[in-house]
């Protein structure tokens, strides 16, 4: 089985890993956990990709700690934080 990353969005700033990896092990094994502080959201990776997915269904959308979280697939990254600049200067001349 392989591990699933899932993106976890509109988090409290106040929220905790450990708050987090409780709440997501109600649906299973929970391998890693990493909030980006300051930033509201983090993503959580489970053991296998069912309890992902019933992560996903059951807490997308559902209060936590004062919020109603966004439970997504991560998906990996695709351009470097330089590429993002360069596109966002783009055309201011």
């Amino acid at each position: 089985m392989a591990a699933v990353k899932l993106y976890v969005g509109n988090l409290n700033y106040r929220t905790t890993e450990e708050k987090l990896k409780d709440l997501f092990s109600q649906y299973g094994e929970v391998s890693s956990v990493n909030i980006l502080q300051g930033r509201g959201f983090g993503f959580v990776e489970m053991a296998s990709a069912e309890s992902a997915e019933d992560a996903k269904t059951k807490l997308n959308g559902q209060d936590f700690d004062g919020r109603k979280i966004i439970v997504n697939e991560a998906r990996p990254r695709t351009e470097s934080r330089g590429d993002r600049r360069e596109r966002k200067d783009f055309g201011r001349f």
